[in-house]
């Protein structure tokens, strides 16, 4: 059911993106658009961003049964949530046309951009670990990551957000941070495969062999 609600969510995260790229009478989003959405439009987008993050949170909670389940199941809907998305937008809008298409991945606190292949290789690490937590943790045998892998994912994810706002900073100095029809002129790739590396390195030791609490 956790599956299930987040392909759901996806149809509609899509579906959204549909309604908004129609107006803006652009689908690609790396191209200048002819009209540009209104300041009350982009805040509302924003808006229901973070409430997209609240509904997935919610479902994760009342999913598991404790707080290393919950977050479990949060991050395995956020996974098939976010591949979801571009399978279907590409019956939708016709677009990502290629893996390689670039894409504003998020607006706060400064718009992301990446190649739609970089959020979705996190997107599977996720599906993957969350759930492996999420379905074979035990309350004698708790599934987790230990804190030096912990320490390296958050590391990990933290050089991937500066990759995908390096640009958006870069524009802060010119006064045009904000802007979202304008792709990045290129994606460093190899910055991105440490971060990823760095963000894999939980699944390592959540496949080791578990022993009971305590023993």
């Amino acid at each position: 059911m956790v599956a299930a609600y987040a392909v759901a969510m996806a149809w509609v995260e899509a579906a959204v993106v549909l309604y908004l790229r129609t107006l803006t009478g652009e689908y690609d989003p790396a191209r200048p658009a002819p009209e540009m959405l209104s300041p009350h439009l982009i805040l509302a987008e924003c808006v229901r961003e973070f409430a997209t993050l609240v509904m997935l949170g919610a479902v994760g909670w009342l999913a598991g049964r404790n707080a290393r389940t919950r977050l479990g199941a949060f991050v395995l809907a956020f996974g098939i949530w976010d591949i979801g998305y571009y399978v279907f937008l590409v019956p939708l809008t016709g677009w990502p046309a290629s893996p390689a298409d670039w894409d504003i991945l998020f607006l706060l606190p400064l718009p992301w951009w990446g190649p739609v292949w970089s959020p979705v290789s996190i997107a599977l690490l996720m599906v993957v670990g969350g759930t492996r937590v999420f379905l074979a943790d035990e309350p004698d045998r708790p599934c987790w990551p230990t804190r030096r892998t912990l320490g390296l994912a958050l590391a990990g994810a933290a050089l991937a957000l500066g990759v995908f706002m390096a640009d958006s900073v870069r524009q802060l100095s010119h006064g045009n941070a904000n802007r979202l029809d304008t792709a990045p002129e290129s994606f460093p790739v190899a910055l991105f495969a440490v971060a990823w590396l760095l963000m894999a390195a939980p699944l390592i030791s959540l496949f080791r062999p578990r022993r009971k609490a305590g023993a």
